[in-house]
């Protein structure tokens, strides 16, 4: 059984932001001597407690610190980031690790609608193209970008496996449909 760490960055109470993510580089380090196959990071705002708001660093962090280990994003909420810049830093992690990055999307903000809107304004409409933006994505990443007039040249070529996360059974849908793997946010229903 391959075993994965969905991590959070959970601050306890008296300890400090940088010592959570030294915390997290030395538990990615003990998973990956245990065998451990993988360690995603969730992205979520506005909640004190938890320190994973930007996947993509810690993906580094992490990444820098092990030599194995798959690192990814459990993943970035899509309707709070551009396609585009999605795929550069994506694109960026996958040049400088190279197999071992993972791309997850989700549809939802990760936060409360007040929090969502100063993310962005446009959150709402931006959920209903996560199906189109999860295409362009794919599309940057392709070497058959290298003909468009809009480029993410250092994503192209680059394996970056994505994944369609979600809590229902749209997402499961929309993951079958374009035939990408699919990752249930099951630690939502530790929380209600």
């Amino acid at each position: 059984i391959a075993y994965s760490i969905l991590e959070l960055a959970v601050l306890p109470k008296g300890s400090s932001i940088e010592q959570v993510y030294k915390n997290t580089a030395a538990l990615a380090q003990r998973a990956e001597a245990l065998g451990y196959e993988r360690m995603w990071f969730a992205e979520h705002h506005n909640m004190p407690a938890i320190t994973s708001s930007a996947p993509e660093i810690l993906i580094g962090h992490v990444a820098q610190h092990t030599s194995t280990l798959r690192v990814g994003s459990g993943g970035v909420m899509l309707p709070n980031h551009s396609p585009f810049v999605v795929a550069e830093k994506f694109g960026t992690l996958g040049n400088l690790f190279p197999n071992r990055i993972d791309l997850g999307l989700g549809r939802a903000p990760g936060t409360d609608q007040q929090t969502a809107r100063a993310i962005n304004p446009g959150f709402i409409e931006a959920t209903h193209s996560f199906p189109s933006d999860i295409e362009k994505i794919q599309h940057y990443f392709s070497t058959d970008n290298k003909t468009s007039k809009v480029r993410v040249t250092l994503a192209e070529g680059v394996d970056v496996p994505i994944y369609i996360l979600g809590s229902s059974t749209d997402s499961a849908h929309l993951a079958a449909q374009k035939g990408l793997p699919y990752a249930f946010a099951s630690h939502f229903f530790m929380w209600i």
